[in-house]
């Protein structure tokens, strides 16, 4: 299995994609948009550099990574020789079935169809496929290059074989695979996404500020990042949208997303992405800055 596609050519996809190529397999990253895909092989030069800078790899290797990655913006051309296709596209469930009935249709018979997916079901994902034993969660961490985990889920149907080969295959990338079963939030996100929404509760509810409760977090508890600022970085609509997954899933109240949360994702904070979120993040500043409407 040396022909890998990644769909998806966001912070994800082209992170997965660097991954696999830098350990010798041929990519295809697949994206609707050639903007998002020249942006993809951009990030991936700049990471694989630093790579270069800190003496992990070499001017050669990263000319070969580079050489191994390929780009499509038709999902039939991109899968068609794919031995392995890992779907990293938004955590909205409805695209990711449509993706996965589309995949069904345009990759081989053969070959085993993962999803990144961070929350949603591998068994309503594997359902809508003709192939469900040969589908699978491969959720990487980000940054994908410096992050060790890879949490592999189960579906239902999934055969023991393909287990045994997404943990096989993880270790060759020089990743840690931890395998677990598919329930909402799997074990990442159904541990992490309650204290991320403790935290906000707490500020919703005045009992501390920001640079409190991310300090209190990082020194207190050894965490190398505060909850909320772990929460910008991640993307508050994700943790939303993971939240609900959630509360739905669960049906338990503690699940429920904070109303906080909510209003910042409805008024367009999002964190990182979008330049502010309990944060304010500028390009020219790697200094945290509390946002104006956290400050005290």
């Amino acid at each position: 299995m040396k022909k890998v596609a990644v769909i998806g050519a966001g912070t994800m996809g082209n992170g997965i994609a660097h991954v696999f190529a830098q350990h010798g397999f041929s990519v295809n990253i697949v994206d609707v948009q050639q903007a998002q895909l020249d942006k993809a092989l951009q990030t991936i030069a700049r990471n694989v550099d630093r790579q270069v800078a800190k003496d992990l790899l070499t001017a050669t290797d990263k000319q070969e990574i580079l050489q191994r990655i390929h780009t499509y913006t038709q999902l039939p051309d991109g899968v068609a020789d794919a031995a392995l296709v890992v779907e990293a596209a938004t955590e909205n469930a409805d695209l990711k079935l449509r993706i996965f009935r589309q995949l069904d249709a345009a990759a081989p018979a053969t070959a085993i169809l993962a999803t990144n997916t961070s929350s949603i079901s591998i068994t309503k994902i594997a359902a809508v496929t003709s192939r469900p034993g040969k589908v699978i969660g491969m959720h990487f961490m980000n940054p994908v290059p410096v992050m060790k985990l890879v949490e592999i889920i189960n579906g239902y149907a999934t055969e023991k074989e393909v287990t045994e080969y997404i943990v096989a295959l993880s270790k060759t990338l020089q990743k840690v695979p931890c395998v677990v079963n598919d329930y909402p939030g799997f074990i990442a996100n159904k541990i992490l996404m309650p204290m991320i929404n403790e935290a906000i509760c707490s500020l919703y509810e005045g009992i501390a500020g920001v640079t409190s409760i991310d300090t209190i977090m990082k020194l207190g508890m050894a965490h190398p990042m505060g909850p909320l600022q772990l929460a910008d970085f991640i993307g508050l609509d994700v943790c939303l949208s993971i939240l609900r997954v959630l509360h739905e899933g669960y049906g338990n109240p503690k699940y429920a997303p904070c109303p906080l949360l909510v209003n910042m994702v409805t008024a367009g904070k999002l964190g990182v992405k979008s330049g502010e979120g309990f944060y304010v993040y500028s390009n020219n500043s790697k200094d945290l800055v509390v946002s104006e409407r956290f400050q005290r």
